[in-house]
């Protein structure tokens, strides 16, 4: 805001008359400010410089500890960006060596499981080849290489089944056995369907429907009792009466898986089946 100024007329007058050409009195003008109080403007200048001065050095603080904080903000991400790179490092690395622990682990298990089966399937071997008075090294092992059953035999889930087809005279149900015994077996023992089923694909009609294969199923008392001493539950009769009943079990082929059974007299000439264990146990038996 500009200040005031007033104007005021002095005139002066001395002893001199003025000079004809010039009647007029000489007027000069001066300016004239109005008084202000001497000590006004400085002080408020002085505060205004100090205030200033103050908010300038609080800023000037203020950056510099903004900065410090920055420098130890950008410091500490770098040095936590660090840590946790080397940390994933190792983690990555620890994850590698136990993967591959794992591996290791699981080869030893699966080596040390397929040593315990060879060891299992050799003492069922050597069980094997103990029921043998003599060893019959020839029927199982033709030209130096054994086999799971002798020849003529037919492997079948880890059983060795004999199906006797020579021709008439056949045998009575004790003939039979006896056969199956001095041949280090017994009649067949059928314990499962799947069984049931295997045996009566592999026998066939022949002399008339009367006849069929004797099965080691033997009548006792009440009871039908397999050779190795076990009750029947299977019960796989036929619906009728083929001929002479009696107490020993014959199979007639070509009837219905689940009624094949005659029960016969044990004098009957028939075929048979044989069966015993398998020779040579392996991992994929």
């Amino acid at each position: 805001m500009e200040e005031e100024i007033n104007y005021s007329t002095v005139v002066f007058k001395n002893g001199h008359p003025p000079p004809k050409e010039k009647k007029e009195e000489l007027v000069i003008y001066s300016e004239v400010k109005p008084k202000v109080p001497a000590t006004s403007a400085p002080i408020q200048a002085d505060g205004e410089a100090a205030a200033h001065s103050r908010h300038f050095c609080l800023l000037a603080v203020c950056l510099g500890i903004l900065c410090v904080l920055l420098l130890g903000f950008i410091s500490a991400v770098i040095y936590l960006s660090g840590v946790m790179n080397e940390q994933k490092a190792n983690l990555s690395n620890l994850s590698a060596e136990n993967q591959q622990l794992i591996m290791q682990r699981s080869i030893l298990e699966n080596k040390t499981e397929e040593m315990r089966r060879d060891r299992d399937n050799l003492n069922m071997t050597l069980g094997v080849i103990r029921k043998f008075k003599t060893f019959p090294l020839e029927e199982y092992c033709p030209e130096k290489k054994c086999q799971p059953c002798k020849t003529g035999w037919i492997l079948f889930q880890k059983k060795c089944y004999l199906f006797y087809n020579e021709p008439d005279p056949w045998k009575t149900w004790g003939a039979s056995q006896t056969y199956c015994k001095n041949n280090d077996s017994d009649l067949v023992v059928i314990d499962s369907l799947q069984e049931q089923e295997f045996i009566s694909k592999h026998i066939k009609c022949y002399y008339d429907r009367e006849h069929g294969y004797w099965i080691g199923l033997r009548k006792n008392n009440d009871n039908w009792l397999w050779v190795d001493g076990r009750s029947d539950t299977l019960k796989y009769w036929v619906k009728e009466n083929l001929g002479d009943r009696g107490p020993c079990a014959l199979m007639i082929p070509e009837r219905n898986v689940t009624a094949n059974w005659d029960p016969a007299s044990c004098v009957m000439r028939n075929k048979f089946i044989c069966e015993m264990d398998m020779l040579i146990w392996s991992n994929q038996s």
